[in-house]
């Protein structure tokens, strides 16, 4: 694999409903692992909102008459905000530079890690580790989430959804669509798929919070998951 490792790391696996400390500690010394195997290695980490973003856009939903896609978002991004602090207080000791919020311009990769989160309405961070892949010249975005593999169906209404190993983008295309919906609770966004389709990179989706199959995944190893390319 590459020696900037991007890691799109859904908030459901940082902080589902509680923050899970355990596995924030365990995946920790897994990526501090790694990176002292090689001192040319660094990775990019980019946080979604995780359950403090459903909730509180659940609440605004519940009071507004009208709710807006743009407000809907900006409460989403506060909470991959407060996620990336607390991923960069974590890494501190690696993440010199502060939480990056462009990921078009901010941040000079002082340190071996960078925290990314949430930028503007209209997209998920999704697209922000694609936009950071762009930048720095990696071809592989490892989408970290609570699924370990995309399905031809949602397994949970469709008992007939079967598990993909391979798809091409024109078919994932075809299972997320096109529009953007805040809170969306899809592998990878259709803004992101989109710009990664443009520029032929491959993404893995894996579960997050399985480090040996992650480990796998790093090593260039076979691992559990599904490609996009």
């Amino acid at each position: 694999m590459e020696n900037i490792q991007i890691l799109d790391l859904g908030g459901s696996i940082v902080a589902p409903d509680q923050i899970d400390t355990e596995f924030i500690k365990d995946f920790k010394k897994f990526l501090v692992d790694w990176l002292n195997e090689d001192e040319s290695r660094k990775a990019i980490l980019i946080i979604g909102g995780g359950g403090a973003a459903r909730k509180y856009q659940t609440a605004y939903r519940e009071v507004v008459e009208n709710p807006t896609h743009d407000d809907q978002d900006w409460i989403g991004i506060a909470a991959t905000r407060l996620n990336g602090q607390l991923l960069k207080g974590i890494f501190s000791d690696y993440c010199l530079d502060e939480v990056i919020i462009n990921p078009e311009t901010e941040g000079e990769f002082k340190g071996r890690v960078m925290i990314a989160a949430g930028w503007k309405p209209g997209f998920s961070t999704d697209y922000d580790s694609v936009v950071l892949a762009k930048r720095f010249g990696s071809k592989t975005v490892l989408s970290l989430s609570n699924i370990a593999k995309i399905y031809t169906d949602d397994p949970k209404k469709n008992s007939n959804a079967k598990p993909i190993d391979k798809m091409s983008w024109d078919d994932y295309k075809k299972l997320c669509g096109n529009e953007w919906t805040p809170g969306k609770n899809i592998p990878f966004d259709p803004v992101a798929t989109k710009l990664a389709a443009e520029l032929g990179l491959t993404v893995i989706a894996a579960a997050g919070k399985d480090l040996k199959n992650l480990k796998k995944i790093f090593q260039g190893k076979e691992f559990f998951g599904t490609t996009i390319s």
